[in-house]
């Protein structure tokens, strides 16, 4: 899905595990080092989000996540 469709397209709030396979609605970077690891319109996948957990429990950041946690992602709406 085009970025900007996914930004302004209708979203929900998941739980990162049922989240895989769901298009994404909002930019999920790590910092260090700041480049966006996902962002609105990207299919997120297992590898993607385990990448994320991993950089999360390595003591990473997620500063644009809706969910600075990672338990919750935005997705586009499916309804």
């Amino acid at each position: 899905m085009l970025p900007r469709n996914a930004f302004f397209a209708p979203k929900e709030t998941v739980p990162a595990g049922q989240a895989v396979g769901r298009i994404c609605a909002e930019q999920i970077t790590l910092y260090p080092p700041g480049i966006p690891v996902i962002i609105p319109g990207e299919r997120i996948t297992a590898g993607l989000l385990d990448y994320l957990r991993s950089g999360v429990s390595a003591g990473m950041q997620l500063p644009d996540a809706a969910d600075p946690t990672l338990g919750t992602i935005r997705v586009v709406s499916q309804h």
